[in-house]
């Protein structure tokens, strides 16, 4: 029996080992995540009692899903935990991306301001804006859909 818990420890820690080297990111529809790299998850077996024979098997294959499940479970785990911190990293590289660009807006916006203070100070530039009106009104032509 100890010979069977410390094979059992051993092949567990092989496929937990094993399954965290795993960097495949899940996927989501319809609002459920399914990992990408676990399988399909192990069936529950059902415990035959019919005889002893068919008893000690139903115990064998409980013992092996039991391990497969062990391996599916913390495969899932560990993909889960990789997709959340994957999702957080390039969540927070677009915010701090999005942060430098409003920042870099900012540094512009007063610089222009600081100019335009400047030139209205040095009676460069008149205080209000100039309005530029075209010579001619152009409008589209019916028949050819060209400015005219």
């Amino acid at each position: 029996m100890q010979k069977d818990i410390i094979k059992t420890t051993y092949f567990t820690v092989l496929l937990i080992i094993a399954s965290v080297s795993v960097s495949l990111a899940g996927s989501i529809n319809n609002n459920s995540w399914v990992p990408s790299a676990c399988g399909n998850e192990p069936e529950v077996p059902v415990i035959k009692q019919d005889n002893i024979e068919t008893y000690n098997q139903s115990v064998k294959t409980i013992n092996e899903w039991q391990l497969a499940a062990n391996t599916y479970n913390t495969c899932v785990v560990n993909e889960a935990n990789a997709d959340n911190a994957l999702i957080a990293r390039i969540a927070n590289e677009k915010l701090n991306k999005f942060r430098s660009v409003v920042e870099k807006i900012k540094v512009d916006t007063d610089a222009a301001n600081a100019i335009k203070s400047t030139l209205i100070e040095s009676k460069e530039l008149d205080s209000k804006p100039t309005v530029i009106k075209p010579e001619k009104t152009l409008t589209p032509n019916p028949n050819s859909g060209k400015l005219e």
